[in-house]
């Protein structure tokens, strides 16, 4: 492993490679890679990277070295490859790739995503639940043995927090590798987003990001993967990955999802099925940057709010769109928005809406109650109607009890 190499990165979900780009040797290979391929990290390192790629990726490996953008100003590029994983088998990879440049030479950075690297690890996460509660359990059965067991009942106590506290540090660090740090916001356009956890000890499915396809166009998305844990959060990680090298090749919402649609299918269609919601669309400002365009298409996500600068607000019409990688084909629903000064589009996931609100089981929205919200609050800024409704959700106590994603484009 390189000076250089943080070692969280040898027991990463995702497989990591680093190559020299001058020569396309690989210099450091994560643990996780080399499992998934069936080689020591001595047989991996040294080697050029296209050896460890079938013969019908080598094109696609060239494009990825010689198009990675520099890891410090510009987001990663991403194709698909097959990895070689024995004599005749091979395992296809979402590679993502990027490139620290130095002053004599550049390293070029592969991440690769695969079913395979994050059922490892959710295994991983199911050992250390069932070791805490094993532990919890000899901790119980020993405290009504004797007394004598108190010191030892004490100890496997502690064993078992300091387990709990490692699967809550371990969730909480996956968890904000799956958000963007910062969001940028596109020009005449102010942004605003907010990310409620609902179980610390659990990694969410919610996902969302803000981000450059052109000078002139940017994308967006926002959505909901089925499940929690590891699973999920392998399915979140592949689905923004896709959705932002999709978009690149075009930026057509419909066609985006479409992509992610074939994605996802192929790839969690076996014993553990995995789809999600999502809205997807592209923001383009106006010449004269008084209105801004924003083409919309979502796959079975609740439909955003269109808050005016009048004082009204209304829902987006895009319900008919189906869940994205439950069936092969499935169809999605657009539309377009112009936003005017003052103006805010509204995005959220399904926590909000299904918060349990009273006695029972009713649910916040069930009687209309966002769009009540969502007049009240307009006219209003992005930051603002964020602010608001970090305000209702902390009202709703117990009763929000799944995760909460929310996204605000407004025209300033």
């Amino acid at each position: 492993m390189p000076a250089d190499t943080p070692r969280f990165l040898d027991t990463a979900p995702a497989g990591y490679l680093a190559i020299r780009a001058s020569s396309q040797c690989v210099v450091y290979a994560n643990a996780t890679v080399c499992r998934t391929i069936g080689r020591a990290p001595s047989d991996v390192v040294g080697r050029r990277v296209h050896d460890l790629f079938a013969d019908s990726s080598v094109d696609t490996v060239t494009a990825l070295l010689t198009a990675s953008p520099d890891a410090d100003t510009e987001t990663p590029i991403g194709a698909t490859a097959d990895l070689l994983t024995g004599p005749d088998s091979v395992l296809s990879m979402l590679v993502m790739a990027n490139r620290d440049i130095q002053d004599d030479d550049s390293t070029i950075r592969f991440t690769l995503h695969s079913a395979t690297s994050h059922r490892i690890r959710e295994q991983t996460l199911i050992e250390a639940r069932d070791g805490a509660l094993t532990a919890q359990a000899t901790t119980a059965h020993a405290l009504t043995r004797s007394q004598d067991a108190l010191e030892a009942a004490e100890d496997a106590r502690k064993v078992a927090e300091a387990e709990r506290t490692q699967i809550q540090i371990l969730a909480t660090t996956l968890q904000r590798t799956l958000l963007p740090p910062v969001l940028s916001s596109p020009p005449g356009t102010d942004v605003a987003a907010y990310y409620h956890h609902a179980v610390i000890e659990e990694v969410g499915g919610d996902f969302y990001d803000v981000f450059p396809l052109d000078e002139s166009t940017w994308g967006f998305f926002l959505g909901d993967v089925s499940g929690k844990g590891p699973g999920a959060a392998a399915v979140t990680s592949l689905t923004r990955y896709t959705l932002r090298a999709a978009a690149v090749f075009d930026r057509d919402p419909i066609t985006v999802l479409q992509n992610l649609n074939t994605v996802l299918y192929h790839e969690f269609r076996g014993d553990d099925p995995r789809f999600c919601t999502v809205l997807f669309g592209t923001i383009t400002p106006a010449v004269d940057e008084k209105t801004t365009t924003i083409r919309l298409a979502s796959g079975g996500h609740p439909p955003a709010l269109h808050l005016r600068a009048d004082g009204s607000a209304e829902y987006i019409d895009t319900i008919g769109g189906q869940l994205v990688g439950a069936l092969r084909t499935a169809q999605f629903r657009a539309a377009d928005v112009i936003l005017k000064a003052g103006d805010v589009l509204l995005l959220y996931t399904d926590g909000l809406t299904e918060a349990h609100v009273g006695p029972g089981k009713a649910r916040y929205d069930d009687a209309g109650a966002l769009e009540t919200f969502a007049n009240d609050a307009a006219p209003t800024t992005a930051a603002r109607i964020v602010d608001d409704l970090v305000g209702l959700l902390n009202s709703f106590g117990s009763g929000l009890q799944d995760d909460v994603a929310v996204l605000a484009l407004g025209a300033p």
